[in-house]
């Protein structure tokens, strides 16, 4: 099998077994589960955490956040430290040898991450288990950026709750924080000092082959414009000063 095929296959494996993680939504089962209705038919019909807390109560909104930050730590942590190891037995050549795609984008376990992660969040917002009809992939995303490089996270997770604590609107929040998200991966990969060691196959610290912080920030910008795409009604709302504030208070 011709290297490229091999390398292409593994790439697709880990992305598909990503996005049918992401497609788990938590938000639809716990609901469900709790109220016997699908949280999609009520508020504001998002398949969500904050939409969960809303209609059914506190503790389903907790487990649907525990549940889909989980998910989302298991796809990046596939593609973060088993796509690249996978690559490698199957194609040793590959460390001394540029391949295609490779001899411009590094083999490294952030590109594998980078990608498991992207496919989760796309499986959270169009899960195939649910009519494509899911959340808006805030919560999943945050369990990506822990895994992918924990300084992003906490970046990310500073600005949110920054806005959050003025405002009180999730979406508001969440929007600012999506559009953050890939010039924080680019700061925290080709600024910062790199966290860890980055001895893979095709890319070393000593040599390394082209920029990880523009992949990475890629596949950042992808999830961000989806999710941002996904808060259209959110934006229109807030234009409006529509937009609901988050309490804890279950809606009848």
């Amino acid at each position: 099998m011709p290297y490229e095929l091999t390398v292409f296959l593994c790439f697709a494996l880990f992305a598909v077994v990503s996005y049918l993680l992401g497609s788990i939504n938590f938000a639809i089962i716990t609901t469900k589960l709790f109220t016997g209705n699908d949280v999609r038919a009520s508020g504001s019909g998002n398949a969500g955490m904050t939409n969960v807390m809303r209609t059914a109560g506190f503790l389903p909104g907790v487990i649907t956040f525990v549940g889909d930050f989980l998910k989302a730590i298991a796809a990046c942590a596939l593609g973060k430290y088993a796509l690249t190891p996978l690559i490698t037995a199957l194609v040793p050549e590959i460390a001394t040898t540029e391949i295609g795609l490779f001899s411009i984008t590094p083999l490294t376990p952030f590109i594998g991450g980078s990608i498991a992660g992207l496919f989760c969040i796309l499986g959270h917002i169009f899960p195939v288990f649910f009519g494509f009809r899911g959340g808006k992939g805030i919560v999943t995303a945050a369990g990506t950026m822990i895994i992918l490089d924990p300084r992003i996270f906490a970046i990310e997770i500073s600005i949110f709750l920054m806005i959050f604590l003025c405002s009180r609107i999730i979406s508001l929040s969440s929007i600012i924080a999506a559009g953050c998200y890939p010039l924080v991966s680019f700061f925290c990969f080709e600024v910062l000092p790199p966290l860890g060691k980055l001895n893979v196959a095709a890319c070393t610290m000593e040599n390394p082959p082209a920029p990880i912080g523009l992949t990475v920030a890629l596949g950042a910008l992808i999830a961000a414009i989806v999710v941002i795409i996904k808060h259209k009604d959110n934006i229109i709302r807030l234009i409006h000063h529509e937009e609901a504030k988050l309490t804890l208070k279950k809606n009848k």
